[in-house]
C-alpha cells in the first residue's frame, strides 16, 4: 500500500515548515527595521517639528554649525540672529538645531572640614 497520506513530509519538513522557516527571518529583519531606524528617525522628527514652533525673537539658539546667537526676527524660511554686537546673519530656519536654555550659574559647594 503506497504511503500518499504522508507525501508532503518526505523531506522531513511540511510545508508549513517551510513557509515559517522562510517568513520568520523576514518578519525579525523587518520588526528590527522599524525599531532600530523608523522609530527613531520618527521621535527625532517629532522634536524637530516641536523646536521649531517654539522659535521666537530674543531667545539664544545655536545652529548646526556650532554659531550661537540671538533671534531676532523669524520668517517662514529663514531666522536672523545677532551673533555679535551689530552683526546680524540670514541663515535657513531648519539649521537651527537647539534652543538654549537660561541657565541659572550656581557656585560651586565648598566643603569646610573642620
Amino acid at each position: 500500500m503506497p504511503d500518499d497520506v504522508g507525501s508532503h513530509h518526505r523531506y522531513g519538513r511540511s510545508t508549513v515548515e517551510n513557509w515559517a522557516s522562510t517568513l520568520l527571518p523576514i518578519a525579525i529583519l523587518v520588526l528590527a527595521f522599524w525599531f532600530l531606524v523608523l522609530r527613531p528617525a520618527r521621535a527625532q522628527r517629532r522634536d524637530f517639528q516641536g523646536l521649531q514652533s517654539q522659535l521666537a525673537p530674543g531667545q539664544r539658539v545655536m545652529l548646526a554649525s556650532g554659531i550661537f546667537g540671538e533671534t531676532v526676527t523669524i520668517g517662514d524660511e529663514t531666522v536672523e540672529l545677532l551673533v555679535a554686537p551689530g552683526t546680524v546673519i540670514t541663515v535657513n530656519r531648519h539649521a537651527v538645531s537647539r534652543i538654549i536654555a537660561d541657565e541659572i550659574e550656581t557656585e560651586p559647594e565648598s566643603s569646610t572640614d573642620s
